[in-house]
């Protein structure tokens, strides 16, 4: 079973980045994706500094990185079928992050049963035992319309942009 969805994980994971502008906007990368677990990074940009005095980052971006991650990873852990959609996301902000630092996040799904699942994640610049702040989140299947399944289709067989 964990075959098959690592297999729908590797065939959609091309899109989940480049198929949310949001996210191509904000150079997120995806650096490890398993069923119930993702990570994902930003790279530093002077175009995304939340302070230009000390060049940190906007908290915006990490808000985006870990409610995208806790996506991804929601999504694994409730079988790679169907989009899972934002029910409630905590955050709690440890630091600043480190200037001319990318942005790393890793996420596990603790628990999915039916159309939910329950999601704990971790920013951090470069040290995973110093995070940047931690966030917890709760995620629901929702049914895409037939139209939408039909786009998401035909751009895995790359017939079609998102």
């Amino acid at each position: 079973m964990d075959d098959d969805i690592q297999h729908r994980l590797d065939t959609i994971a091309p899109l989940i980045v480049d198929g949310s502008p949001h996210a191509v906007a904000l150079g997120f990368r995806i650096d490890r994706l398993t069923p119930g677990k993702a990570a994902m990074s930003a790279p530093y940009s002077e175009a995304l500094i939340g302070d230009p005095e000390t060049g940190t980052l906007h908290g915006g971006v990490i808000t985006a990185l870990l409610d995208h991650v806790c996506g991804m990873a929601a999504f694994g852990g409730l079988g790679a079928r169907d989009t899972p959609a934002t029910l409630d996301l905590r955050i709690d902000y440890m630091r600043p992050a480190k200037p001319g630092q990318d942005i790393h996040a890793e996420a596990e799904c603790l628990k999915s049963h039916g159309l939910v699942a329950f999601v704990r994640a971790t920013a951090h610049d470069g040290d995973i035992a110093d995070p940047v702040a931690i966030a917890q989140a709760a995620f629901m299947i929702t049914r895409a319309s037939k139209a939408a399944q039909e786009r998401a289709m035909k751009a895995m067989r790359g017939e079609h942009p998102l």
